[in-house]
């Protein structure tokens, strides 16, 4: 158990030191949320559109801006935390393999990668919260604060899962990049007025995106919806648990490939 515990913190402590240390996540958490907020807010019309949330299955009449708002600063939630957790995890796969041979349990190592996720999507979400409620006139604070935590770990999932995949950075990024653009072009109330595609509610800013719209625009809070993202979290961590377990790097296979590195 003391074993299990010390490898937990020592874990989470390089992960998040990793997500310090990667200045371009940085940049991107501080400067390229608001400037999208706000490229929403100058790019959209005040006009009045009305929509229909599934979550409160009442119509709902807001100003496109504010509505573009929203679902802006999902998308770059997403991104973000998507692009953090993809790259600390592709960076630090051959760190991995040495802690495994070296004996860590699998565990805590995945468990150390979803708390890192868990807090860098919590940090994203006070900071884009509190962004939209300088910009708009948000009824309710705290569900839109979880719902967009929610939308950073569903896709912190995601990029744990494809980091842990894919061989390539520009693959991960690729796929990451076009699966927010997606799902959240798809869930935008502003291009989509009636939700109405089929199979939306299967994608993973499904639930979330219910509940910060209904949050922010409305007086309901519909938080049922919002246990979607974790179900999201939930199976990519699963998935990205069973790929590490089925991941059983031998010795004779790490150091050859340590030679050929270093020819």
């Amino acid at each position: 158990m003391k074993l299990t515990c010390a490898a937990f913190t020592e874990l989470l402590r390089c992960t998040l030191l990793g997500h310090l240390r990667n200045r371009l996540a940085l940049v991107l958490a501080v400067a390229f949320i608001p400037v999208w907020i706000a490229v929403a807010r100058l790019c959209t019309s005040d006009q009045v559109v009305r929509i229909r949330l599934d979550a409160i299955s009442v119509p709902v009449s807001a100003p496109a801006s504010q509505l573009g708002q929203v679902a802006s600063a999902l998308g770059a939630v997403t991104m973000v935390a998507g692009f953090i957790t993809f790259t600390e995890t592709f960076q630090s796969r051959q760190m991995d393999r040495r802690l495994l041979l070296a004996g860590y349990p699998r565990l805590p190592m995945l468990l150390a990668k979803l708390t890192a996720i868990a807090l860098t999507a919590v940090a994203l979400a006070l900071y884009t919260t509190i962004l939209l409620c300088a910009s708009l006139p948000v009824r309710h604070a705290g569900p839109l604060g979880l719902a967009l935590a929610g939308a950073g770990l569903a896709y912190g999932g995601i990029g744990l899962l494809l980091g842990s995949l894919v061989r390539g950075e520009l693959e991960g990024f690729f796929l990451i990049i076009m699966l927010s653009l997606v799902d959240t072009g798809l869930q935008n109330p502003v291009f989509n007025t009636l939700m109405d595609v089929a199979g939306v509610s299967a994608l993973p800013l499904y639930g979330v995106n219910q509940l910060a719209l209904s949050s922010a625009l409305t007086p309901q809070t519909p938080w049922s919806h919002g246990l979607l993202s974790l179900a999201w979290s939930a199976a990519t961590g699963a998935l990205a648990l069973l790929v590490l377990h089925h991941h059983r790097p031998s010795r004779s296979s790490w150091s050859r490939r340590t030679r050929a590195d270093a020819e």
